[in-house]
């Protein structure tokens, strides 16, 4: 069932280059379908020559699409945007492109397509990023019956947006903000168990037409997370409990950063996604499933998050 190509879409992203190192690792030829393809040659040496091909591709465009599945038999979709600028709207690439792939997979005959989606997936979900989510999982479906969906929670790794953020801020701010009071729960996923997750389902027939939610072995409150982080770089800092209002307010200077094209702080949606709960569902099938056993968050921050220290990454923690 293993395949042989396989086209990652959005795969020069952060959960991108894991799936392609690991695809290649596998022996698949993987192309790349991204929107700047210079800027995706760094994924060539993750391959032998050849096996690696950055494409240019626009997932908002049917014809692109079809042109980048040629030769390929299984597919997947991590193409996703934290915030909404002009010219890229969840709507379209949420909402829509999901559903454009999944049909260029049905009529190419594919054995195989993985959706990537996000714990809080939801048609009535309060954030406009969950609610678009939901609507590419019901049009990835529609399109390739077929379809494998994969929603992990907050996503850390060398690369991540999430615990390098705070880290770089714990660096030159001396308080941190705990949204609502820092009680929210989070369950961070490894970037490498969601990269073996997604290969797993494209080598197992047991996984096609499925949903997996995808969480490490333990959940964190937010405050729990911010606390991890100091440890591990070594700072000591305030955390200081906010109510959620504060947040709203964040949000609408950072709509405003988004639409100059600016990377902001926070969104007015981001402060929404914060509201809800970002853990696996009780009963949901996830990484067990698919013979995974989760990595701990403790044992792979200090591989990326020591840079972050007093002394930077070859000094003691604390000095």
């Amino acid at each position: 069932m293993a395949p042989r190509q396989v086209t990652v879409f959005g795969g020069s992203g952060f959960i991108g280059r894991h799936l392609v190192h690991r695809l290649a690792a596998a022996g698949c030829r993987v192309v790349a379908a991204v929107r700047r393809p210079e800027a995706a040659d760094f994924l060539r040496p993750m391959g032998d020559v050849g096996q690696v091909v950055p494409l240019r591709c626009d997932v908002r465009d049917a014809a692109a699409v079809a042109r980048a599945l040629e030769g390929a038999d299984a597919a997947v979709n991590l193409v996703g945007i934290l915030f909404e600028t002009r010219r890229r709207r969840f709507a379209d690439l949420h909402g829509a492109a999901p559903g454009i792939i999944a049909g260029a997979v049905a009529a190419r005959g594919l054995g195989a397509f993985v959706q990537v989606s996000a714990i809080g997936a939801d048609p009535h979900a309060p954030s406009a990023y969950g609610r678009t989510k939901a609507q590419g999982e019901a049009a990835a479906r529609e399109g390739f019956g077929g379809t494998t969906v994969m929603r992990p929670s907050v996503v850390f790794g060398p690369e991540d947006d999430f615990f390098n953020r705070f880290a770089a801020l714990a660096r030159v701010s001396p308080v941190l903000p705990l949204f609502g009071g820092g009680t929210n729960p989070f369950q961070p996923v490894y970037v490498c168990d969601v990269a073996e997750a997604i290969w797993q389902a494209l080598s197992r027939r047991g996984a096609r037409g499925r949903t997996f939610e995808l969480g490490g072995p333990k959940v964190y409150s937010f405050h729990e997370i911010m606390a991890l982080i100091l440890a591990e770089i070594g700072r000591r800092r305030l955390l200081v409990p906010l109510p959620m209002a504060v947040a709203d307010v964040i949000g609408l200077g950072g709509d405003v950063l988004a639409a100059l094209g600016v990377t902001p702080p926070l969104t007015r949606d981001q402060a929404r996604l914060l509201r809800t709960d970002n853990v696996v569902a009780e009963g949901a099938a996830g990484l067990a499933e698919l013979g995974i056993r989760p990595t701990a968050a403790e044992l792979i921050l200090p591989t990326y998050l020591d840079r972050f220290r007093p002394a930077g990454r070859f000094g003691p923690v604390g000095s």
